[in-house]
């Protein structure tokens, strides 16, 4: 497939901000399963290009300025490959697969995460759809119920969230089995299901398959319709944008993201 993405991202302030400093991960990394053909990442200074500790491209904007608005904006085109059984086929590790075992703060275990993965089974890519589908029978889609600070057992506790809980929530499942899982985030052409193009899903370690990436929201694997920006060990350490600032009282946050879609053997 290849997908024509536009992402635009604004903050509003309503005093001055003194200072900011941004990390995006807003780029999509080349690999075997996704080929960049154009790609434009613009904001209001410079941007400094680095690989984080996950080997995801990082750009890092810093703004010494006074300011009241941030724009950003990332768009392009990528082609991708459709995955068999969510298979990514993966031939080199940016970090240890173990380095994904351990839970973190937002993926901690609780009794409801430890009674999930006692049932759960984890070895199989068919195995992964089944306990995608449990975690989207107890933790319903529903936007504004919680935040990116909420962690796994929250959410499961709530039993509402959206697509970053249910990814948190298989991590710490699969984690507590002792089974790597890493997060994703990225974009997804929705078609006409009703959640965002900005997206979030998970990889996990599969035994004699490697790493199988599964849509948790939708318990599908993820295949050609999905762009990957960057993997992390939960939400922080892959968002799409995290930064701090100095000043700037009230923020107000503008998201806006569009995914296209055509088969590649339409494009001329």
């Amino acid at each position: 497939m290849r997908l024509t993405i536009r992402h635009e991202t604004t903050y509003r302030y309503d005093t001055p901000v003194r200072y900011t400093i941004q990390q995006l991960r807003l780029t999509p990394s080349a690999s075997e399963v996704q080929r960049i053909v154009q790609w434009r990442l613009s904001a209001p200074g410079k941007l400094t290009p680095a690989r984080d500790a996950f080997g995801n491209d990082m750009h890092t904007l810093v703004l010494h300025q006074p300011h009241d608005e941030i724009h950003l904006l990332a768009e392009g085109e990528v082609e991708t490959t459709p995955l068999i059984d969510g298979r990514l086929g993966e031939t080199s590790h940016a970090v240890p697969v173990l380095c994904f075992a351990s839970p973190t703060p937002l993926t901690g275990r609780s009794d409801g995460i430890d009674a999930l993965a006692g049932d759960a089974g984890v070895a199989t890519p068919g195995e992964l759809l089944a306990l995608a589908a449990a975690i989207c029978e107890q933790v319903d889609y529903e936007s504004g119920i919680t935040a990116v600070t909420s962690t796994a057992a929250q959410a499961l506790a709530l039993g509402r969230g959206v697509c970053q809980d249910h990814a948190h929530l298989m991590l710490a499942v699969c984690r507590a089995r002792g089974v790597p899982a890493r997060y994703v985030s990225g974009y997804i052409d929705p078609g006409d299901v009703p959640h965002a193009a900005s997206h979030a899903w998970v990889d996990v370690w599969v035994e004699g398959a490697g790493w199988v990436s599964i849509d948790v929201t939708h318990a599908c694997f993820a295949s050609g319709n999905y762009c990957r920006l960057a993997v992390g060990r939960d939400y922080e350490s892959a968002a799409p944008v995290r930064g701090m600032r100095s000043g700037g009282a009230t923020e107000k946050l503008h998201v806006s993201v569009s995914v296209d879609t055509a088969p590649l053997d339409q494009q001329q």
